[in-house]
């Protein structure tokens, strides 16, 4: 793995908001704690692909996560970094980063399934690549579709969908990672669609115009 994390406190305080990948149905997946006014309750929406959005390669990070106690237990240093000895063995290897756009808002992904990871591995050698030629940008990533693992086991042959995923442009670092908020789009404007293409016959404002994704 060529990735990279941070330790993630549980409890109290602000909690970013999580997408998180099915690897046996090929979802995307939002996840958000709403109040429903009895208590705080798990809403899960199933995300429409083809779907892009900024990734904060320059804050990955990589470790350890374990839900033994039944919530997430992450133990992650920034990528660069020596990984962490394992805390115990219900701790799987595991990468952790941000993402971010208009529509999904300030998120983290996350995941621990070999196959999700060895797919990550190649997206971000595509960062690496193209650093140089867009120094102070940061990625756009499109999940076009899903690619289809087989993998043979003792009990037979298994399948994972991972996500088939490319860098398709860069653009200036989004404010939301830094803890800003996305610039506000009027009502009226349609959803971008994955190619980021201003609707024909209705340019968008200047500012989104420059950065439709956000």
């Amino acid at each position: 793995m060529a990735l990279g994390l941070q330790t993630e406190s549980s409890g109290g305080g602000d909690i970013t908001p999580i997408v998180k990948w099915d690897a046996k149905a090929g979802d995307l997946i939002k996840v958000d704690r709403e109040n429903d006014g009895s208590g705080w309750v798990k809403n899960e929406t199933e995300m429409t692909l083809p779907i892009s959005f900024a990734m904060d390669f320059d804050n990955m990070q990589i470790g350890w996560l374990s839900f033994a106690s039944g919530a997430p237990d992450f133990q992650m240093v920034d990528l660069g970094e020596r990984m962490p000895p394992k805390p115990s063995d219900d701790h799987k290897q595991c990468f952790r980063v941000k993402i971010a756009s208009g529509d999904l808002g300030l998120r983290e992904f996350s995941h621990s399934a070999k196959t999700v990871m060895r797919s990550m591995d190649k997206l971000h050698d595509q960062f690496v690549a193209g650093q140089a030629a867009n120094a102070g940008k940061t990625p756009v990533v499109t999940i076009g579709g899903t690619e289809t693992v087989k993998i043979d086991t003792p009990q037979g042959e298994l399948r994972f969908k991972v996500p088939e995923w490319s860098i398709n442009q860069w653009v200036d670092r989004p404010a939301m990672f830094d803890g800003g908020v996305a610039p506000s789009q009027p009502s009226t404007q349609p959803a971008p669609e994955a190619g980021f293409s201003a609707p024909a016959g209705s340019p968008p404002p200047a500012q989104a115009a420059a950065n439709p994704l956000f």
